[in-house]
C-alpha cells in the first residue's frame, strides 16, 4: 500500500539538517532518513543518470548538461521567469497526452543552444528510445541558459554534435559541479555561476534530488554579510569548514549594472511514483528553493524554470487523494530544500576565469577550510568538446540510412547487388582525418569546429572536370560538318 511504503517520508522531512552526517555508504546501500544519497548529486534517484560536456578554448565558453532517464519518465515544468529558452515544455502540462519524457536538456548558448536537443533525440533514436510511433519519437525537453558574449564570442554556440556528446557521456555516478557542462559560461550577481547538485534520502529507498545551472540577474549572496543564502539549508556537514568572509572582505558587486537576460533553471527528481499533475506541483514547489537561494528571482530579465521528473513505478501519489498529502508534501518540501543547496554548492564549486571572478576568489576567508571543493570541481566525468570529438559526433550525426522508395528501381536494377547502409551512429576513420587536417574550433561558426575536408576538394576537382568535357564536347560539335537543311 502506498501509505505503507511512504510512511518514513513526513519523519524525514522534519529530521533536524544539524545532526545529519553526508553519507560515505556506498551507492548500493541506503543512508540514514534524512542524509544525502552517496554521491550527494541528482543520480542517487535511481533511475537518472547526466552527462555534462562544455568548451573554454577560445572563442567557447559554454557547454551542455542532459539529464537522462533510460526508462522514460513521468515529468512536467513550472516557468515563473520573464525571458525563458524552453523547448517542448507544451508537452508536460497534465492537460496534454505525453506519457513522459527520455531526456532534459540543462544547456548554455540561449535558444541557439536547444539546437543541441537534436543530437540527444539522435543519440536516444539510434537505441530504440521513445515513444512508439512505427519508429521511436524520443521526447526531450529542454530549457537554456543566457550565456552568450559572457566570455566567448556571441557566435561560438553549442550544436546538435554538444548535445550527442552529453549524452555519450551520461552516467549514474558522481556530477561534477562548477563552471562545466551547461554552466560552463554562467554567472549571477557579478560572480562566476556554475552547476550545482544534491540529493536527500526520504527514507524507505525514496530519494529526492536537485540538479541546478545558477545564471540569475539576481545575486545568490546576502548583501548584509556576504555569506551565501542557501548555506543554511545544508545537511549535517555538508558545508563544512564554510565560514562568514572577514568584514574586511564584504564588499559585494552591485546587480544593478548586470546584463538583464539572465536565467536560473533546474530538474528536480525522485523515484517516488507520482501522477503527472503532481509531478507539476513538485515543480512549482521547488520554485520556493530558487527563492531561498537568490534574491531576487523570477525577474522580467531571467527565465527561471524547474522540470520535475519521477522514475517511479506503481502505484502513483496523487495531489487529489487526501492519503497521500502527507508523502506528497513530504517530497515537495524536500525537492525545495534540495534545489536551495545545489544553488549554494554550484556558486561554491565554481572557479574564477577570464574578467568573471568567483565567490571563493572574492571572499577567500568563507571558503578556505572547505576541502570538499576540490571533490566537488573534479569527480565526475565532464569532457571538453575536442575537434577530434566533434568531428566523431558530427560523422555519428551523418550515418542517417534512409530506405529507398521502393518501386524506385522499376526493375531495372534486378539482380544487382545494394549498397549496405551505414549502421547508426557509427563512426569511421574520416572523422579522426577531419581533425587531423586542421579542424579547430573556430570563431564565427555557429555549430562548433569547421572542418576542411577531402570531400569539398573532390566536389571542386569533378565540377571543374566536367565543365571541361562539355567544353570540349562542344568545340567538336562546332567542327563537324553541318547536315543540309531542307
Amino acid at each position: 500500500m502506498k501509505s505503507s511504503r511512504f510512511a518514513a517520508l513526513a519523519a524525514a522531512a522534519l529530521v533536524c539538517p544539524g545532526i545529519v552526517l553526508v553519507s560515505g555508504s556506498p551507492a548500493s546501500a541506503n543512508p540514514a532518513a534524512g542524509a544525502p544519497g552517496a554521491h550527494n548529486a541528482i543520480t542517487d534517484v535511481p533511475g537518472i543518470q547526466v552527462g555534462q560536456v562544455q568548451s573554454d578554448t577560445a572563442p567557447y565558453l559554454t557547454g551542455t548538461s542532459v539529464v537522462y532517464m533510460p526508462q522514460m519518465s513521468v515529468a512536467s515544468v513550472d516557468q515563473r521567469g520573464g525571458a525563458p529558452a524552453t523547448k517542448e515544455t507544451d508537452l508536460l502540462s497534465p492537460l496534454n497526452s505525453n506519457p513522459g519524457v527520455n531526456a532534459i536538456q540543462l544547456g548554455g548558448s540561449s535558444m541557439y543552444g536547444l539546437s543541441a536537443t537534436n543530437g540527444i533525440i539522435r543519440w536516444l533514436e539510434d537505441r530504440g528510445e521513445g515513444v512508439r510511433v512505427g519508429g521511436v519519437a524520443p521526447i526531450v525537453p529542454a530549457a537554456d541558459i543566457f550565456d552568450l558574449g559572457r566570455g566567448g564570442d556571441p557566435k561560438a554556440r553549442t550544436s546538435a554534435e554538444w548535445g550527442y556528446l552529453a549524452a555519450q557521456a551520461t552516467s549514474d555516478g558522481p556530477v561534477r559541479q562548477g563552471g562545466v557542462g551547461g554552466g560552463t559560461g554562467a554567472r549571477g550577481g557579478g560572480l562566476r555561476g556554475g552547476v550545482g547538485t544534491a540529493s536527500v534520502h526520504l527514507g524507505d529507498g525514496i530519494y529526492v534530488g536537485a540538479m541546478v545551472i545558477v545564471n540569475p540577474a539576481g545575486s545568490p549572496v546576502d548583501p548584509a554579510d556576504c555569506t551565501l543564502y542557501g548555506v543554511k539549508y545544508g545537511i549535517g556537514n555538508e558545508f563544512a569548514g564554510y565560514k562568514a568572509p572577514k568584514k574586511k572582505e564584504c564588499n559585494p558587486p552591485s546587480t544593478a549594472a548586470q546584463q538583464p537576460a539572465n536565467t536560473t533553471i533546474a530538474v528536480v527528481a525522485t523515484n517516488a511514483p507520482l501522477e503527472k499533475a503532481a509531478a507539476q506541483r513538485m515543480s512549482g514547489n521547488a520554485h520556493d528553493g530558487m527563492a531561498r537561494a537568490i534574491s531576487p528571482i523570477h525577474t522580467l530579465g531571467d527565465g527561471d524554470t524547474v522540470f520535475a521528473v519521477s522514475t517511479g513505478k506503481g502505484e502513483a501519489l496523487q495531489i487529489n487523494d487526501p492519503a497521500d498529502t502527507r508523502q506528497l508534501n513530504a517530497i515537495f518540501n524536500a525537492g525545495a530544500s534540495t534545489l536551495a543547496r545545489a544553488i549554494a554548492k554550484a556558486v561554491l564549486s565554481s572557479e574564477s576565469i577570464g574578467n568573471t571572478t568567483s565567490y571563493c576568489d572574492r571572499y577567500p576567508s568563507a571558503c578556505k577550510g572547505m576541502k570538499q571543493l576540490k571533490q566537488w570541481r573534479t569527480q565526475g566525468n565532464a569532457p571538453d568538446v575536442t575537434p577530434e570529438t566533434f568531428a566523431q559526433a558530427s560523422q555519428a550525426l551523418k550515418q542517417t540510412p534512409v530506405p529507398a522508395p521502393a518501386a524506385a528501381d522499376n526493375g531495372k536494377d534486378k539482380g544487382k547487388p545494394k549498397p549496405k547502409a551505414a549502421p547508426a551512429g557509427n563512426t569511421t576513420n574520416d572523422a579522426t582525418q577531419d581533425s587531423q587536417n586542421g579542424m579547430v574550433l573556430a570563431s564565427g561558426n555557429a555549430g562548433g569546429p569547421s572542418v576542411p575536408t577531402g570531400v569539398t576538394t573532390a566536389l571542386l576537382a569533378g565540377g571543374v572536370l566536367a565543365v571541361g568535357l562539355l567544353g570540349m564536347h562542344l568545340r567538336g560539335r562546332r567542327r563537324a560538318p553541318s547536315a543540309g537543311l531542307s
